[in-house]
């Protein structure tokens, strides 16, 4: 995506490349179902805060912290270095995602220097803006090439301009392409993968399609696997019809396992299990 696009709406178009339009109406039908579940009628409440949870755990595993459910439950301090920091981090901007719905629409550069600064939690003149010339990025798991300053600069542009304008595009298109030029662009010196799953959560969540977020794609990236992650990106980054298309399917896939999880737990809780 550039910041020249010539449609007024250069997202729409994507809705109409092939195999989008039936993994939106999957998509659609997943997330229909969880909500329909009579467990949400009850404790709805519990269910959010159960795949805020596992959504947290995917996105850290995706960041090199793979740690079980139970750790995250019985662990209290992750403000040490390592492992626990990203769990910490993931932990926070999922926490942070609701407070920022509002501002998203109307501001995306504000809130994605918010997500930043909240995955980071350190004092550094680099965190909460997009890196300068020579500064490096740590993001191991994304081998892509990294693109310069001035590139990151026009397509953040461009992305917030879309945001801001608003796109007749499902939310599933709109959550794939912000997710995929984040990780494309890494445009922070850390935390990149994390800022850019939080991200698609806020628009999945922000757009309507997962009002309550219990639908976690993260949870769906991270049981994808790393690998997949990886290689459907490098098809997002190739700008052809077909990658491009692969990535939206890979997101709505993700969303999917992540309505699949939810609904596992609504089952448990009706089992008297959880």
């Amino acid at each position: 995506m550039t910041s020249n696009g010539v449609s007024a709406d250069p997202l729409a178009p994507l809705g109409a490349l092939p195999g989008v339009d039936a993994a939106v109406s999957s998509v659609r039908d997943a997330v229909d179902r969880v909500y329909g579940h009579r467990v949400m009628r009850r404790r709805g409440t519990e269910v959010t805060a159960e795949a805020a949870l596992r959504g947290a755990r995917g996105s850290a595993a995706l960041a090199g912290a793979d740690w079980a459910l139970e750790e995250l439950r019985r662990r209290s301090d992750f403000g040490e270095g390592g492992e626990a920091r990203t769990v910490g981090a993931a932990l926070r901007l999922t926490a942070e995602v609701g407070g920022l719905l509002k501002v998203w629409p109307q501001s995306p550069m504000r809130v994605l220097a918010r997500l930043h600064l909240v995955a980071a939690a350190e004092q550094d003149e680099r965190v909460g803006r997009p890196r300068l010339a020579g500064e490096s990025v740590d993001e191991p798991l994304i081998g892509l090439p990294v693109p310069g300053p001035s590139e990151v600069a026009d397509r953040l542009e461009g992305l917030a301009a879309i945001v801001v304008a608003g796109s007749s595009a499902p939310a599933l298109v709109t959550a794939a392409v912000v997710h995929g030029e984040l990780l494309a662009l890494r445009p922070f010196v850390s935390c990149n993968g994390l800022v850019a799953r939080a991200a698609e959560r806020l628009v999945l969540v922000g757009s309507g399609l997962d009002p309550r977020a219990i639908c976690p794609a993260e949870v769906g990236h991270a049981e994808a696997g790393a690998g997949a992650y990886a290689a459907a990106l490098e098809g997002y980054v190739s700008g052809t019809a077909e990658g491009v298309a692969a990535w939206i399917a890979h997101c709505g896939r993700a969303v999917e396992l992540g309505a699949r999880e939810s609904t596992a737990v609504c089952e448990a809780m009706q089992r008297g299990a959880a």
